[in-house]
């Protein structure tokens, strides 16, 4: 299917970034490792082809929307920008209660013009690009929540092993109210990593509308000063909270003051004044950490008036996104070739998908428990997690035809139809599901024996069984060299075979005093 450069779950991404989030185009060129002019080109794009968000149900297909895409030119922003005084809708805008939508409803009166809305906020944007900006960071209500892990550790006790661990201090931070969360876990990784974001969302009661985190490499798979590398689980959850990360930037520290002073408070008010307890496991050290940071957050300012908590109360939290219905499910991600036998493997353990992508790279997302595997944005196959290593799990409709037959029979099943062959072939058939170890190590084997009744009939086959039994030859190739050679009906001889016994003296026997 083509495209136009980037996955569709990108070009989703940026269309509920920018309409829906209110993000800058370079805050989501940053979060999704775009090109700011990638961004801009698909933007204009959806402008020019009507496209908002939520997108339409006619352009949830993904084919629909990159036709619907790729079918509109964006307009030209030199000639329509040119009828639009920028200066003068920048000033307004720093009057209150001034908007853009009002200014775009002014100059649509002025000028008679036939411009979106949202394609006047776009040139706005370009233009405002080329104008110099103070990088002072003022930070909004409910814009920003900044994490971190504090440098230093907390010594506890392991419950299950009774030794010393350290554990690590996650801290969190919400921009305007410095209204602050903090809690231990045993690691940095990935679940650890996605467990205290969860955890944290829940304590504030809301979701803000942007994540600001250190390089960690559990949440920023490469770090980049212009185009950061977000990991697959880390995206997933903000796609799930709906929300953006914005990474910052490698060797700046002003990118995260806010957490660096967030992390400074709990190392000095937190941390220090728990230095010399003794805590059993992490439940009781969290514990502890929850008085603690309930006491910081209400505690009154030096130099204004209120408390975190109170700043809180009355600017972030009602400027707080609503967190979804249900929790975050944690997921990872993995790439795998689908093998010849149409199976993948994860962790020893082999799983089944659709024998029509043999050979194709898949991506699975997986979870303690389910797997699922997915192949160009299609869902291909779903599993409950097994850890029997060096076993399979396999769905009979990912087989293609011929080994689901195969599938479909059982002992029982190669009983009843020897029966209705005769008593020689079902003996046969008990022997051959009998003498392996697992009965379906002979199923080929019984297979075999009923493409030769087909072959040949079933009172040959009987006969031709009949024979391989007396003869001892009782194997699927013993009793189909009888039939072809048309031996089932010759009639075994039956001289016994006399076996003289050896004397006990004889010329070429050597006793034991030879060897003396």
């Amino acid at each position: 299917m083509p495209t136009l450069g980037v996955s569709v779950r990108k070009i989703r991404t940026i269309l509920r970034l920018h309409y829906e989030s209110k993000l800058s185009q370079r805050q989501i060129s940053r979060s999704l490792k775009l090109s700011i002019g990638a961004v801009n080109k698909y933007l204009a794009r959806a402008i020019s082809a009507g496209l908002g968000w939520p997108l339409p149900d006619e352009c949830q297909d993904d084919t629909e929307l990159l036709k619907r895409l790729q079918a509109c030119e964006p307009a030209g922003v030199s000639t329509l920008a040119s009828t639009i005084d920028f200066t003068f809708i920048h000033q307004e805008l720093r009057r209150k209660s001034v908007t853009l939508q009002l200014l775009w409803e002014e100059h649509k009166l002025k000028n008679f013009t036939a411009i979106s809305y949202n394609h006047f906020c776009l040139l706005y944007r370009q233009w405002k690009k080329t104008q110099p900006q103070s990088m002072r960071q003022t930070h909004k209500a409910g814009d920003k929540v900044f994490v971190d892990y504090a440098g230093p550790t907390l010594e506890i006790i392991d419950p299950d092993t009774g030794e010393i661990r350290k554990a690590q201090i996650f801290v969190g931070v919400l921009g305007a109210s410095n209204y602050t969360y903090a809690e231990a876990t045993w690691t940095q990784q990935l679940p650890d990593w996605i467990a205290s974001h969860r955890r944290m969302l829940e304590f504030f009661g809301g979701v803000p509308a942007l994540i600001v985190p250190d390089n960690l490499r559990s949440g920023i798979s490469k770090a980049c000063r212009y185009e950061p590398d977000v990991n697959p689980t880390y995206a997933e959850f903000i796609d799930h909270y709906g929300t953006a990360v914005l990474p910052a930037r490698p060797y700046k520290p002003k990118d995260k003051a806010k957490a660096e002073n967030a992390v400074l408070i709990v190392e000095r008010w937190i941390m220090a004044r728990l230095r010399n307890d003794t805590f059993a496991g992490l439940t009781q050290l969290n514990h502890a950490i929850a008085e603690l940071i309930k006491d910081l957050n209400n505690r009154a300012f030096k130099k204004m008036p209120g408390s975190r908590f109170s700043v809180f109360k009355e600017i972030d939290q009602p400027a707080l996104r609503p967190l979804p219905t249900h929790p975050y499910q944690f997921m990872q991600y993995k790439k795998a070739r689908v093998h010849i036998d149409y199976h993948i493997e994860l962790e020893q353990h082999y799983y089944s998908v659709p024998y029509q992508w043999i050979g194709k790279e898949i991506e699975l997302r997986f979870s303690p428990e389910i797997i699922e595997c997915w192949c160009q944005g299609k869902q291909i196959a779903v599993h409950v997690r097994s850890y029997r290593k060096g076993s399979h799990t396999t769905l009979a409709d990912h087989m293609p035809k011929a080994h689901r037959k195969h599938m479909e029979w059982t002992p029982g099943r190669f009983l009843n139809w020897s029966s209705q062959v005769g008593t020689a072939t079902t003996r046969l058939v008990k022997h051959l599901l009998e003498c392996k170890p697992h009965p379906e190590q002979g199923y080929r084997s019984c297979l075999g024996l009923l493409n030769l009744s087909k072959r040949y009939g079933s009172p040959r086959l009987e006969k031709a069984c009949e024979r391989a039994w007396e003869l001892g030859a009782r194997t699927r190739r013993s009793v189909d060299s009888i039939l072809s050679h048309n031996l089932e009906e010759h009639p075994i001889a039956n001289e016994k075979i006399t076996i003289s016994k050896l004397p006990l003296q004889h010329e070429n026997l050597r006793g034991k005093k030879h060897y003396h």
